[in-house]
């Protein structure tokens, strides 16, 4: 049996989940405050024994690649690694933008998926739907929530980290053009990640143990990929 860990740990945000082809066995996501070191292992850990399970039998692991915080990101894929090299199984780094847009239903207007970035910054990228899936158009920007309206043309979907002064911003500057997402709609889960990897998995795209973070700074976020 196909069983994937996923571990998200990339803003304050955290999520983890054990997922089949079949079922998502277990998941926890919740919101961290900067405790992601002490968390993560107890609750994965706590995961695998509610299931009855043990590490040997997972078959596939699952990360975020970022951008979002650097020590949360870090923290998240250095523990996947190390289990992909402990247990000899191959591991799949997610850029954690996709994540957002993989979980919207909608399929007729553009998603700008939005996560925190510190200092009251935030990051973006925008999606289409696209040959059966959400595919990123353009590039990860990094600015103030101004920013993040300011090129807005058509009906747009926003979802992620956005709180009250965001939202009043985005539906002030655009009016009948802007759709947000519900909280639980707007939710980072690990079971999304876990099923985007396992599709790049079936694709035989699995991720070197080389494979490096995506930091978003004001001077890289107009050439970053997400």
């Amino acid at each position: 049996m196909d069983l994937i860990l996923a571990v998200d740990t990339a803003t304050y945000v955290a999520s983890v989940a054990l997922w089949t082809p079949y079922a998502v066995l277990a998941e926890e996501t919740w919101a961290s405050s900067a405790n992601h070191t002490v968390e993560l292992m107890p609750t994965i850990v706590r995961m695998l024994e509610r299931q009855g399970l043990v590490p040997s039998q997972l078959t596939g692991l699952a990360t975020t690649l970022g951008p979002g915080s650097f020590t949360g990101v870090r923290i998240g894929m250095a523990l996947v690694k190390g289990l992909a090299l402990a247990l000899g199984i191959p591991m799949v780094a997610v850029p954690t933008l996709d994540v957002l847009a993989y979980g919207q239903s909608t399929r007729f207007m553009p998603v700008r998926a939005v996560l925190k970035a510190g200092r009251g910054r935030f990051c973006w990228a925008d999606y289409r739907w696209q040959r059966g899936s959400w595919q990123q158009r353009g590039e990860v920007a990094l600015g103030r929530p101004a920013d993040m309206v300011r090129d807005v043309q058509e009906r747009t979907l926003f979802c992620g980290e956005l709180d009250e002064p965001e939202v009043s911003l985005i539906r002030e500057q655009l009016g009948p053009a802007a759709v947000i997402a519900s909280p639980a709609a707007g939710l980072r889960r690990a079971s999304y990640l876990a099923e985007i990897a396992f599709r790049r998995l079936q694709r035989q795209q699995a991720d070197d143990l080389t494979v490096t973070p995506i930091y978003l700074t004001p001077a890289s976020s107009s050439n970053a990929a997400g």
